[in-house]
């Protein structure tokens, strides 16, 4: 019975009072702590993330403080730049369209080439199912019109018998 009394310096020892859901949640924390490798890319995540963020303000700022200072000298001289650009714009879109269609009817050109050479180019199979059915389909409506092309006329000759 000495041996469950406390002396009276010292406090009962008791268990520490832990609820399940506690002791379950430190549990889970502690199976899913980041390792050393996933926290030092997180942070260097946070550190490129802030970078980038600081450097979008100071481009957005410039940006800004540009147009501020430089807008009167865009106004004033908006004569010369107006016309200028609009002539530069039109000689550049005609150059690439003039080449963009040059390159265009040599690529066709190249395509019909090689596919009436029999060397079956890139998307050949594809116009030869597709000629293939045309045929099939201009056939089929040919012998149709022979079979109901009689049965036709001879309605004809049965709605105006002496025609």
């Amino acid at each position: 019975m000495a041996d469950h009394q406390a002396s009276p310096g010292q406090q009962p020892q008791r268990p520490p009072r832990t609820t399940p859901g506690a002791t379950s949640l430190l549990r889970k924390m502690h199976e899913h702590a980041p390792n050393s490798a996933q926290l030092i890319g997180f942070l260097t995540l946070i550190i490129s993330g802030g970078i980038l963020l600081l450097l979008t303000g100071i481009t957005l700022t410039a940006t800004i403080l540009g147009l501020i200072f430089f807008t009167p000298l865009i106004i004033i001289s908006s004569p010369i730049w107006v016309p200028a650009g609009s002539i530069l714009f039109v000689i550049i879109a005609g150059f690439l369209s003039f080449f963009g269609s040059g390159f265009a009817v040599l690529a066709g050109v190249s395509w019909a080439y090689r596919y009436l050479r029999g060397l079956h180019p890139p998307g050949s199979d594809r116009v030869d199912y597709a000629r293939n059915r045309i045929a099939d389909t201009a056939s089929h409506v040919k012998d149709y019109a022979r079979e109901y092309g009689g049965y036709l006329q001879s309605k004809v000759k049965d709605a105006a018998p002496g025609a």
